[in-house]
């Protein structure tokens, strides 16, 4: 072969270097990091990349017959529910633990359960929409015999849930350990009794726990919250005052527990420091004491401060559903207002900077009376995307709220950024969404409807021949 080979005259001149343009997936796996640029881009696929994969209805039974739950949704498909699903029985309350092994529910007929994540997720089956889910794979199902409106893991002790009703002044902590339908505590309000001598019943609408397990947070009906020390009293040591008897529909506790926040009727944010001063010298008493907030908002007035937004809408007040302090910035807390409009609030400045306003429920012709129901929403772990189940459809909406006006709902964003490819997202679903939890690490989305069943969100998985999954 070699007599074949024509030798080449060496070249003088440098060869010009072949560029290929850079893959950026080597450069992460390389690097071993993820740029906030490249995270920023791909949030745009992810939001676009949710579906329904999966529901399961609420067709459970305690010691082999109906959960009282089961019963009212049957009552209510039969006709002989007059109330309606919100009223009775649908998913009132969602959360993950830490880890996002177990997933606890509470309905508006009494039912408190404790589900195991993973066997829901592999369970998730869309074709069919009357899939059962297993119930033996299920760690806890207890009738409480009450109406119940929040749940909540405590963060120090993943074995404890807590929950509350509108309809009494007791906090239900049970311990998931025990095979009981009794709470291993029970913390009440002490009984307020009027000129005339009736007790004020004071409904508690959210709860939370300190990090360290110290103190446990509730709001009530009548515009408080208050604050028991579990080491110390059943009844508690604290009252948070609003100088109003509006109720307060949520609460949240910063990283540190320094700062306690509420909302609820005709759009006020409360603000407590628990740091210093008399505030924090009345922790260390055992009587109750009674402090009134450092600062209050009214978000109607931030409202209307954004020139473009009231060029186009009547700026009323309206209610506050629920408030949720940004996982990934501490000083962004979201708001959703029983009109469907959720934003922003900048806990610095004390200004809205970012808004996203639905079509009206008239608008769209649905059921205006859904409009009463407490909508519970939910961030994702990562890149500052809320979501929160529509006021108008049967759906989900996945907001992009992140902190730059390059989002599309961010107050100051241009027209020329708002034709980019960062959009918000809707996840059309089968049923009327009440709350919704996000999974902590995998960005897994459940949410609970009106009609007591829990939706899985997901990514669609495909097969080895194309064909999808859930």
């Amino acid at each position: 072969m070699d007599r074949y080979v024509v030798p080449i005259e060496p070249s003088s001149a440098n060869p010009k270097p072949i560029l290929r343009p850079r893959w950026k997936r080597t450069s992460i796996e390389l690097n071993g990091c993820i740029e906030s640029k490249y995270k920023r881009e791909m949030s745009g696929l992810l939001v676009q990349s949710y579906s329904q994969i999966g529901v399961f209805s609420h067709l459970y039974h305690i010691d082999g017959r109906p959960c009282q739950t089961h019963m009212n949704r049957i009552m209510w498909f039969a006709g002989l529910d007059h109330q309606g699903p919100s009223r009775r029985h649908g998913v009132s309350a969602l959360e993950f633990d830490n880890q996002g092994i177990y997933l606890a529910s509470v309905t508006k007929s009494g039912c408190l359960m404790v589900h195991d994540f993973e066997s829901l997720y592999c369970q998730s089956n869309v074709t069919s929409p009357w899939w059962k889910e297993d119930e033996t794979k299920h760690l806890l199902h207890i009738y409480t015999n009450r109406r119940l409106d929040s749940v909540r893991w405590n963060p120090a002790n993943q074995d404890e849930v807590a929950c509350t009703s509108l309809k009494s002044c007791e906090i239900l902590i049970y311990d998931i350990g025990y095979v009981s339908s009794d709470p291993v505590e029970i913390l009440t309000k002490r009984p307020s009794v009027t000129i005339h001598g009736s007790d004020i019943v004071r409904g508690f609408s959210d709860v939370a726990f300190t990090s360290d397990d110290s103190r446990v947070f509730a709001s009530d009906t009548y515009g408080s919250i208050n604050v028991w020390d579990r080491r110390s009293s059943k009844f508690p040591s604290v009252e948070l005052t609003t100088n109003s008897h509006n109720a307060l529909n949520s609460i949240q506790l910063n990283v540190e527990n320094q700062i306690v926040y509420g909302a609820g009727k005709q759009g006020m944010i409360y603000m407590w420091d628990l740091r210093g001063g008399r505030t924090s010298a009345a922790f260390q008493n055992h009587k109750e004491a009674y402090h009134p907030p450092m600062a209050s908002v009214k978000v109607s007035s931030l409202l209307e401060k954004i020139k473009s937004l009231k060029a186009q809408s009547d700026i009323v007040p309206k209610d506050i559903h629920s408030i949720n302090l940004d996982p990934t910035s501490s000083y962004r807390l979201a708001f959703h207002l029983d009109d469907g409009w959720s934003g922003i609030l900048d806990i610095h400045t004390l200004e809205v900077t970012h808004i996203h306003c639905p079509p009206p429920a008239w608008l769209t012709g649905s059921d205006i009376s859904n409009l009463s129901y407490l909508i519970k929403p939910s961030w994702l772990s990562t890149n500052s995307i809320f979501a929160v189940g529509s006021s108008s459809d049967k759906g989900l909406h996945l907001l992009d709220f992140y902190p730059d006006p390059s989002s599309p709902c961010h107050v100051d964003c241009s027209e020329e950024m708002a034709n980019s490819s960062r959009r918000n997202g809707f996840v059309s679903l089968s049923e009327d969404v009440s709350a919704c939890a996000t999974h902590p690490l995998n960005g897994s989305i459940v949410a609970g409807t009106k009609q007591a069943s829990l939706l899985m969100i997901d990514q669609r998985k495909k097969g080895l021949q194309g064909e999808e999954g859930p």
